[in-house]
C-alpha cells in the first residue's frame, strides 16, 4: 500500500514513479477519493462537536422547565444524529473505494532500475562460472530423468493432471538432498533461523504480502476458503504482522523449506515439457525483516547467499538487474539469478531476491520503534529464492550429466546422498 500523505505532499513524483511501471497517472482519481473521504469526516466531526454542546443545552432546558425549548433543541439534536450517520457511512465509503484503489497499485521501483517492458530490457550485472563443454549432445532434464527411470511425468498427471511429476529412488533422494544442503547453507553459515510454517493462509497473509486482490486466479483456494501458499514468502514474512518489533531484534532473518503451489493462470504454452513451471514444486525461501536504513544492504546480502548455493553446486549463472517492466508487483528492487541449462543453450531464472521497502509492512501494518523515540515506523521486508530446489536440481542433471546418461552428484551434496557419487539407470 502506498500512503496517501505522500502522494498528497508529491503527486507529481508518485505518478512519475508508477509511470515506469506503465500505469497511468493514478494521483487525481486518490486525490478526489481522499478529498471526500476527509470532507466526510469533517462533517462527521463539526456534527459531534455541535450535538455535544445541544447536548447540554438539552438537559439546562428540561431543568429549567422550557418545554418548547427543550422539544426544539430535541429536534436539532435528532438531526445531527442523522448528519453524524450519513457522514458515517460516506466517510466509510470514500475509505473503502480509496483503500481499494491503493491496494491494486504495484510497489514504486526504485529510481535506477532501467527502464523497460519484459525480459528482454533486464541488464546483467555479473557472471559466476562458465558453462562447461560436455562433450556430447546435452539432454535435458526429461530424458536424463526418464532414462534414469526416476522421473515420472505419466503417472502424476494421470492422477492430477498436467504438470506434475512424482520423483522415484536417486532423483526423490536429490530433490531432499538439495534442500537440507540450502537450509543447512543459510542457517549455519548466512544466519538464517529456520522456520516450519503453515501451507494454508488466509486472505489478509496473501493480501498482506500483495498476491491478493490482484492475482487470486494464480492462486489455489480450499473449500473452507483458505489458500495454499505460492511461496514461503508469504507465511515467513506475515510472522511480522500486526506488531511493532523492538529496534534490537532487527534484522530478522528467516529460511523455509516448503511446497509451493501455483495456478500458473495465463502461462498456457510456456515451459510445458519438464519441471520448469509446475504446479506444485518445492523451495528454500529466505525472508529478512529490517530497518529502512538497512535494506539496500540486505538486498545485496541475500543475493549473495543464493549465489553462494549456486556456486557451491558448480553451477554456472549470472545475476540480472530487472527493469520496471519485469518485476513483481511488491519489489522495488529485484535481482534474479539466471542458471545456465546446456538443454537449451541458455541462462533460466533460478533465484529472484527482492527489496520490498515498507510496500508490504504497510499491508501488514508491521512496524518497529527506534530506540529513543515514541512513533512507530515501518520496517522493511525482503525475500528470496535460496533456491527453487526443482530447477535446482534440474540445473544439476544437465550440466553434471555424462555421455552414458548417468548424473555425477556434486561434491557438497555427496554426504547428503549417503556418499553416492553418480546417479546411475
Amino acid at each position: 500500500m502506498h500512503d496517501i500523505k505522500l502522494i498528497r505532499d508529491d503527486a507529481a513524483a508518485f505518478d512519475a514513479a508508477l509511470g515506469r511501471r506503465g500505469l497511468q497517472p493514478q494521483s487525481p482519481a486518490l486525490l478526489e477519493l481522499d478529498s471526500k473521504r476527509r470532507e466526510a469526516l469533517g462533517r462527521q466531526q463539526e456534527a459531534e462537536t455541535e450535538r455535544n454542546a445541544l447536548s447540554k443545552l438539552v438537559g439546562r432546558a428540561k431543568a429549567s422547565g422550557d418545554e418548547a425549548e427543550f422539544n426544539r433543541l430535541r429536534g436539532e439534536v435528532d438531526r445531527l444524529k442523522t448528519v453524524l450517520e450519513e457522514s458515517g457511512e460516506q466517510a466509510k465509503h470514500f475509505d473503502e473505494a480509496l483503500n481499494q484503489h491503493l491496494a491494486a497499485l504495484p510497489n514504486l521501483p526504485e529510481a535506477d532500475v532501467p527502464l523497460g517492458k519484459d525480459e528482454a530490457d533486464n541488464q546483467e550485472v555479473r557472471r559466476w562460472g562458465e558453462p562447461k563443454p560436455l562433450g556430447f549432445k546435452a539432454k535435458d532434464h526429461v530424458d536424463l530423468g526418464e532414462g534414469l527411470g526416476q522421473m515420472d511425468f505419466e503417472g502424476a498427471a494421470a492422477m492430477s493432471g498436467a504438470r506434475f511429476v512424482a520423483l522415484k529412488g536417486g532423483l526423490a533422494r536429490l530433490e531432499r538432498a538439495l534442500a537440507q544442503f540450502m537450509l543447512d547453507l543459510h542457517t549455519g553459515e548466512h544466519g538464517y533461523l529456520e522456520v516450519s510454517p503453515p501451507y494454508l493462509v488466509r486472505d489478509e497473509a496473501l493480501f498482506g504480502t500483495g498476491q491478493l486482490p490482484k492475482f487470486a486466479e494464480d492462486l489455489f483456494r480450499t473449500t473452507d476458503g483458505r489458500w495454499m501458499i505460492p511461496t514461503a514468502e508469504v507465511p515467513l514474512t506475515n510472522l511480522a504482522r500486526d506488531a511493532i518489533h523492538a529496534d534490537d531484534t532487527l534484522p530478522m532473518r528467516m529460511t523455509a523449506y516448503t511446497p509451493c503451489f501455483r495456478a500458473e493462470a495465463g502461462s498456457a504454452g510456456r515451459d510445458t515439457r519438464g519441471m520448469i513451471r509446475m504446479h506444485q514444486f518445492q523451495k528454500v525461501e529466505m525472508v529478512s525483516l529490517v530497518k529502512p536504513e538497512d535494506s539496500a544492504a540486505e538486498l545485496d546480502r541475500m543475493t549473495g547467499c543464493a549465489e553462494k548455493v549456486l556456486q557451491l553446486l558448480e553451477l554456472p549463472y549470472r545475476v540480472m538487474l530487472l527493469c520496471n517492466g519485469d518485476m513483481g508487483f511488491s519489489a522495488q528492487r529485484t535481482y534474479d539469478l539466471e542458471v545456465w541449462l546446456p538443454s537449451q543453450d541458455a541462462y533460466r531464472e533460478i533465484s529472484s531476491c527482492s527489496n520490498c521497502g515498507e510496500f508490504q509492512a504497510r499491508r501488514m501494518n508491521a512496524r518497529y520503534r527506534k530506540e529513543g523515540e515514541k512513533k512507530p515506523a515501518f520496517l522493511h521486508t525482503l525475500n528470496g529464492s535460496g533456491v527453487a530446489v526443482g530447477r535446482g536440481m534440474l540445473a544439476v542433471m544437465e550440466n553434471h550429466q555424462n555421455a552414458d546418461g548417468s548424473i555425477t552428484i556434486p561434491t557438497v551434496l555427496r554426504p547428503y546422498m549417503g556418499g553416492l557419487e553418480r546417479l546411475e539407470a
